[in-house]
């Protein structure tokens, strides 16, 4: 009697055993199944996003968007915002529905080469320190560019009228993509006495991003003008308008400048 109660619990504890791996095994099963399938938030294109575009003029043209994905679709280095890229350009064309990877951000001096944007140009100028904000202009650096220059009208007989020497605003925001080394020259100039004086002068190449009508101007204005850069920042507001004059300067009735 005692041996067939035994044999019994024996029997018992076999089937409960095998219930149990049974159960584990089916679990494992399931979870095998559903391994990847659990869905993660990630930060993808929305429309193309062209090289050397920043993250903010993406960001402004509604160039990113959240998606719900498969955590096995999910690439290393995926964003879930732009937090981490804010002051970052892309360092090459990102097409609509990729996911935003760090490394596809970065500064334009992290690139290898010049990273112009697909719809632009690269135009390049020629300023001395003070034009170009005492050398704080930098790649990815916005700004604002002006001439200095006497302009002149064609009249309706053919001729040219000459009107007084002007600054003005020439192109209210553009963006630098390289930043040359400095050299130095030297620039002769007379003194009210008639003695030349020569000194040495500092000048860097800047090459700016543009487009065609954008890239016409600069290299006139280069050319046939003084050019220089105003360093942006993200709250400064640029307007076109007529440029300043000697009298805009000088208070009226009040004689010229010398």
């Amino acid at each position: 009697m005692a041996r067939r109660s035994v044999l019994l619990i024996v029997a018992l504890v076999i089937a409960l055993l095998g219930t149990m791996l049974i159960v584990l095994y089916v679990k494992g099963i399931d979870a095998r199944a559903t391994a990847g399938q659990e869905m993660v938030e990630v930060l993808t294109a929305s429309a193309t996003i062209d090289s050397g575009e920043s993250t903010m003029a993406a960001q402004e043209g509604g160039k990113f968007e959240k998606k719900q994905i498969r955590s096995t679709d999910l690439v290393a280095g995926a964003l879930t915002s732009t937090s981490s890229i804010t002051d970052k350009v892309a360092l090459g064309t990102i097409y609509p529905g990729e996911q935003i990877l760090s490394a596809k951000f970065g500064d334009i001096s992290d690139s290898d080469g010049l990273v112009i944007p697909d719809d632009k140009l690269a135009v390049s100028v020629e300023l001395t320190d003070p034009e170009r904000v005492a050398g704080f202009v930098n790649p990815g650096s916005q700004v604002a560019v002006f001439f200095s220059g006497e302009p002149s009208i064609r009249k309706p007989d053919g001729s040219d009228e000459e009107l007084p020497p002007v600054t003005r605003l020439l192109l209210a925001k553009v963006t630098v993509i390289g930043v040359g080394t400095t050299s130095v020259s030297s620039k002769t100039t007379t003194t009210e006495q008639g003695a030349e004086v020569v000194e040495q002068v500092p000048s860097t190449i800047l090459t700016l991003a543009v487009n065609q009508k954008e890239a016409e101007k600069v290299i006139y204005a280069a050319r046939n003008t003084d050019v220089s850069f105003a360093l942006l920042n993200k709250q400064t507001k640029v307007s076109d308008g007529p440029g300043v004059s000697a009298k805009d300067l000088i208070p009226e009735g009040v004689g010229g400048l010398q």
